[in-house]
This record gives structure tokens, sequence and C-alpha cells, in this order.
């Protein structure tokens, strides 16, 4: 078999930074005994380390430079075009009964997954390098900041974690010598990357992630989807805080009153645009920061939620970014950029469907093929990514490292739907907003493998990422909004409704300000807005539609609500609750029964 990732050998001072902590370096020992890798390179952090690794992933081809002059300090990787996605039907929540991990998860029995992944990781290693990465996750001072050590052979990885967190000296001082200390057990392998010995396995209980067989970026930076939210909602239950799939971003008027929102979308719905959203001319004076374009981490504080994002970098869909639909994340990703399965120009540049500009005449495919704008096939595939330093994004919050987190007014729900829907509606209380997570659909995209477009149930956004029991995780939710005597208003929305045409009725991208816009004049006691069997809805003279080209029958129909589409969604919601086998709280199905009450009033 060719060995994927051949070992590198660093010179002194390189790679030789062992942490104090003896219980790192006893699991370092027992996982190289396993894998029998040729050598262990510990990792830093540092700009020689950094410089040392992409020369060697240059030489191995896990990276292509990009033209220095188009997209400085960036790199081009290619996975294997069978690895491209999260791949939710082989990652498994390991707990010690299959209730634990509820409906929503595939459970594995703990000791027999372990087994097996040993068995898998017997010798897996040999002829490559053992990277261990000690990474924080969240501002150094943060009461909710976690460490983590994942083990690797891939550099791609290692690279990618260098941008996604706070990585290298920063978390082994923050670890310090106690053996006993919280930290998270990560471990990765390419193996051979054959999707037949691929699993991404989450053992909550042990604050332990082993992924195996994928080299993509959402299967193997552990940082991420395993620790920040199946491992992070697991330990939030627990420890009463909360780890949510949510952008956060400020809001700041011509006045200088600021507020900050926190929004749970599924991938592929627009987290990062609006995270990074630029209001319309027509609002000059207001400012919108980003805080986090993915992850937020939530403590209760005097009353109120307050949050922080975990991660240091973005890592984002390509396709479709512009200066048009978002301008900071193309600035953000103009330099110190890993680009994951975009086309690659004859000029050493990038590019992808959607970008600005005309396509190139001739361009080498994400699959490392030749292509033109007349190939049949995509240039970029439809979940390439980026990978990139959150301190690019020209509109980063200037309190984003504030430890103590920051205080959130608003939090809003939303997913992909062509109809039903309005385009923005307010939830009467925290338990009716907890509703509306727990039953927010969303039609599917490329972000995950599957079928693309039917819509399935993503209760806040966390369906492929809640760690434990759906039901608990409901009712955690219910039980936070006890503790809260401040609790941010809650919202949905929906960009996505299409009109009889099948096109878009709402512009979306910069014109969701008018929609954030009315919500935060509502969290400020001056929005109106109209009872409906839904929820608050803003008649068309709430939203401040000026100067935007739109058609009032298209913001009435936005704004609508179709009675024989709602008791369809009502009994679709009942269905979904069913589905969950009897685990939903009975505030919830309260709920449920209230809103079919409103209707047929």
């Amino acid at each position: 078999m060719k060995n994927l990732a051949p070992a590198i050998f660093p010179p002194k001072g390189i790679g030789d930074s062992k942490p104090a902590n003896k219980a790192v370096l006893d699991w370092v020992q027992d996982i190289a005994k396993l894998t029998q890798p040729e050598n262990i390179f510990w990792c830093d952090g540092s700009e020689r380390e950094k410089e040392f690794l992409i020369a060697e992933s240059l030489h191995q081809n896990v990276l292509i430079e990009l033209n220095e002059k188009k997209v400085p300090h960036s790199y081009l990787h290619r996975s294997s075009p069978n690895d491209v996605a999260r791949v939710e039907q082989f990652t498994f929540v390991c707990t010690p009964t299959k209730q634990e991990a509820g409906p929503t998860n595939n459970w594995a029995d703990p000791a027999e997954t372990y087994a097996k992944l040993r068995r898998l990781l017997e010798g897996a290693m040999r002829g490559r390098t053992m990277f261990v990465i000690p990474y924080l996750m969240g501002p150094a001072d943060s009461p909710l900041a976690k460490i983590g050590f994942e083990i690797t052979d891939s550099k791609y990885v290692v690279l990618s974690l260098r941008i996604m967190t706070r990585m290298g000296e920063i978390a082994l001082k923050r670890l310090g010598k106690d053996p006993s200390a919280e930290w998270n057990r990560g471990v990765h392998s390419l193996l051979d990357v054959n999707p037949e010995r691929r699993f991404i396995c989450h053992f909550p209980q042990d604050n332990a992630i082993i992924s195996v067989g994928s080299g993509y970026g959402g299967n193997v930076l552990l940082s991420k989807k395993c620790l920040a939210l199946r491992i992070g909602s697991y330990l939030a239950r627990k420890q009463n805080w909360m780890a949510e799939h949510m952008l956060i971003l400020g809001v700041e008027s011509p006045e200088g009153r600021k507020h900050y929102v926190a929004a749970a979308f599924p991938s592929a719905c627009g987290k990062t645009n609006f995270a990074m959203l630029i209001p319309p001319e027509h609002f000059k004076g207001w400012k919108i920061t980003t805080i986090g374009d993915d992850i937020a981490w939530m403590q209760i504080r005097n009353g109120r939620l307050y949050a922080v994002n975990p991660e240091n970098g973005y890592f984002g869909v390509v396709p479709g970014t512009s200066y048009k639909s978002n301008s900071n994340a193309m600035r953000s990703i103009a330099h110190d950029t890993i680009y994951t399965n975009v086309a690659l120009t004859d000029d050493g540049d990038v590019w992808w469907e959607g970008k600005d500009g005309q396509p190139p005449a001739h361009a080498i495919d994400w699959r490392g093929d030749d292509w033109t704008p007349q190939s049949t096939q995509k240039a970029a595939h439809p979940n390439s990514r980026f990978t990139t330093p959150m301190r690019n994004n020209p509109a980063l919050d200037p309190d984003v490292e504030k430890g103590e987190g920051l205080p959130i007014s608003a939090i809003i729900f939303g997913g992909r739907r062509s109809d039903t829907v309005p385009l923005v509606y307010q939830a009467f209380d925290w338990d009716h907003g907890v509703y509306l997570g727990a039953t927010m659909a969303s039609e599917t995209t490329a972000a995950a493998t599957g079928a693309v477009g039917r819509v399935r149930r993503d209760p806040m956004a966390m369906l492929p990422f809640c760690g434990y029991n759906i039901g608990d995780y409901f009712q955690h939710w219910l039980d936070v909004g006890k503790q809260l005597s401040n609790p941010p208003l809650i919202f949905n929305v929906n960009w996505f409704r299409k009109g009889a045409d099948g096109k878009f009725l709402w512009p979306g991208f910069g014109e969701n300000m008018r929609v954030l816009k009315w919500m935060i004049d509502r969290c400020e006691g001056n929005g109106g807005a109209l009872k409906s069997p839904v929820g608050w809805l803003p008649s068309p003279h709430d939203l401040d539609l000026a100067d935007l080209n739109i058609d009032h029958n298209a913001v009435d129909e936005l704004l609508g609500l179709d009675h024989e589409e709602w008791e369809k969604e009502i009994a679709a919601h009942k269905e979904y609750f069913d589905s969950l086998g009897g685990v939903v709280p009975k505030e919830l199905q309260e709920q449920r029964e209230q809103l079919a009450q409103r209707f047929e009033l």
C-alpha cells in the first residue's frame, strides 16, 4: 500500500516541545506504541515550525503553492474524491447505553468500538510521522476555554489546526502539570482513506475522540464539530453552560448602542455571510462585527447568556462566495489561507463557481483534471472550503478575545425553506423559542453526504452535532431558560422563500440588515409587530424597506401564513416528535398543541 503520509524529519529545535504534563506524555506513549510511527513531532505553534511543515507539505504534494502576488501565503489542498464532506452515517456517539446517545445519533458500544479502532490503528503510522498538537478552544482567559490534544499523521491537519485553534504553548500553559486536569484526547489517522474504514467516534464520558480513514476537515479537525459541539454539548449539560452551532455577531447603531446576536443555521445556509454582513447604503452608520461564524459557547451570568467564540479561524464553504455576496469573506481569504477542493487556474490563482468575474478559459478542477467552461463537471466541489485566520476578517469585533463573553440580546433560528415559513417572526417567550429551534427544518445541502434538497428537521442546527440524547438536550435548553432573568429574545428567519416562479422572494445577503434591524428594535422595546399564530410578525410597515427594489406583493408573500401549509407543518412537527420515541419534554409537546389551537381560532 502506498504511504499517504511519508515521515518527515525536522532539524533540531523543531518538533521537540514536549509538555510537562505526565498524563499527556503517558497517553502519547500509549498511542505511539499502538500506531508505531517512524518518529514523534511535538507541535509548538511557532513560525519556524509552520515554515518547515509547509515546505515538507509542498515537497510531498499535500499542498500546492498559489500565486504569491494573487493570493499571498496561500495554498491549495485536494482531498480524495471519496472524502469530500462530513460522513454522518459513520459518525458515532459511544456511550454506555444507547439511551444516552438518543434517537438522533448513531450509537456504538464503547468497549467494542475502542477494540475495533485499536485494531485499525495498529501499526497505522509505520513510516509516518505522528504529530502531537496541543490546542486551546476559547480565549486564553475564558472560564469556558477547553484544552485539546490531537494526535495525527496528516500535515494538512496540523497546518489547519494552527489556523482554527490557539495552538501550542498557549494550550500547554493553560493545562499546567496537574495530571488530573480536564483535557480532550483526540486521535486521527488517515489510514488508507478508504470509506469502508472511515469512522468518527466520540466517547463523551472519556472526553475522547478517534477519527480514522478520512482527510476531510470536517471529519479530522477534531477541535471543530467533534470537540466544540459533540463533546462540548455533553460537557455543557454536565457543567451548566451551552455549546451551540451558532454564529455570533455584533450590531452597533449610529448612536453607539451595541447588541450581540447568536444565530443557528444549518451548514451552507448563510452563516458566514450573515456573520460578516455589510449593511446596505441605506443603513449608513450601522456597524456589523464578527465574533464567530460557526460555534458559540455560552454561560449564564447575572441572569443573562454570555457567549464566546471558541475558534480562532473560519472553515467556510467557498462556492457562491464573492465580493457581491460577502466582501468581508473575500478579503479574509485573500491571503494566508488554505483552500480545499477548489479549481486551480493556469496562473496559479483559485477559482470556484460564483466567484466574481468570468470563469477561466482553462483550469485544473478539484479532482486534478482539466476543466473549461464547457465541462459538464463543476470546477470546484460544492462543499469546497477555505481555512483562514479570524484575524484576516476586516469586520472582526474588537472584543472577540473577551474571556467573560459578550451578552446575547437575541437568538435566531433559520433554515432553508422554499415555502411555509415567513421571512421573520419572534417567539412569544423562551419556551416557545425553544420549540421554534426544536422543530426547525431545512432543505439539505452539499455540506453532508446524501440527497440534496429534501426537507429534514434539524433542531437548533444541532442534528449532526448533539453529543447526547436530543430529548435531554431540549430539556437542557428549557432548564437554562429558568435560570435567565433577562433571556435573549428568540426569532426565526427564512431567507430562502420562493415565489410561484421558483425565484427567491427576498434578496438576502446585505439586505438581511433590514430584518436584523427589526429584531434589534424588538430587543429595545420599540419595534412594531402583529400577533399571529406562529409568533410576533412584523407588518410590511415595521420593516425598513426604503430604497429596496422589491414588489409589495412579494413582501406580503414573505410575511404571509398559508393555513393549509401550516396544517401540514404542524403535522410534520408531530411526526418528528413521535419519531424520537418519547424523549421530547412535555413542555414542547404542549407548545405544539397550543400552536395547532391558535390556527383553529
